[in-house]
């Protein structure tokens, strides 16, 4: 899952950076608001973790915009403004949920968890399809009730296609939801962990649209 954080605090948005990735969300980082601008306009993200008080463009601007333009990527304001009047600002600007500063980031990482959730419609906080089950919290993943080893990567891939069970994913947006800026990738790289996801979970789980790119296979 790719994040895009917005943070002009090179020592907090290092550690924010630093424990979203440890759980496994690609995470790229900018430090004003019109960078924050021109990330949300050119890549896809599955959710923004926006700071308020940013160099060049504030963080409530950012937001409003981007819900005017009709982006419905979930945002999480993170700020050090706690009064009401800022808190009622910034939800009434488009933001889905706001968390003060200072702030315990095991807490961070379940509120994305539940506005990743939501946005995917999901009522549950586990993702299913044909007896394999993944655990966001936990990053625990079993099938038939028997736990399966994943990597990170192997537990990226798997949690965007489970996200998106009833779309084709394209490669290219399957590679956008995996890596953050400056990672490479090779040709290949995305086909090499779908063959490791159908030795796991059977050849017929993940199925080939030619032309296209990929979707979970068989009755759900």
């Amino acid at each position: 899952m790719r994040i895009l954080l917005v943070e002009d605090d090179a020592a907090l948005g290092d550690g924010i950076r630093a424990g979203l990735r440890l759980a496994d969300y690609a995470v790229d980082w900018v430090r004003d608001g019109e960078a924050a601008r021109s990330a949300l306009l050119d890549h896809s993200y599955h959710a923004c973790v926006l700071d308020l008080g940013l160099p060049k463009r504030s963080g409530l601007a950012v937001v409003e915009e981007l819900r005017q333009r009709g982006n419905p990527v979930p945002v999480l304001i993170l700020t050090a403004r706690d009064s009401t009047a800022d808190k009622i600002a910034g939800l009434d600007a488009g933001a889905d949920d706001y968390l003060t500063k200072p702030f315990d980031l095991p807490e961070l990482q379940a509120r994305l968890r539940a506005l990743l959730r939501r946005a995917a419609g999901a009522s549950t906080p586990t993702l299913e399809h044909n007896g394999v089950v993944l655990e966001p919290a936990s990053k625990r993943v079993t099938r038939n009730g028997e736990a399966v080893a994943v990597s990170a990567r192997e537990y990226a891939l798997l949690h965007d296609l489970l996200s998106h069970r009833n779309h084709i994913r394209t490669r290219s947006q399957l590679e956008e939801s995996l890596y953050a800026w400056g990672e490479e990738t090779g040709s290949n790289t995305i086909e090499v962990y779908i063959h490791h996801l159908r030795k796991k979970f059977g050849a017929d789980f993940i199925r080939t649209i030619r032309g296209l790119g990929y979707r979970l296979g068989g009755p759900d």
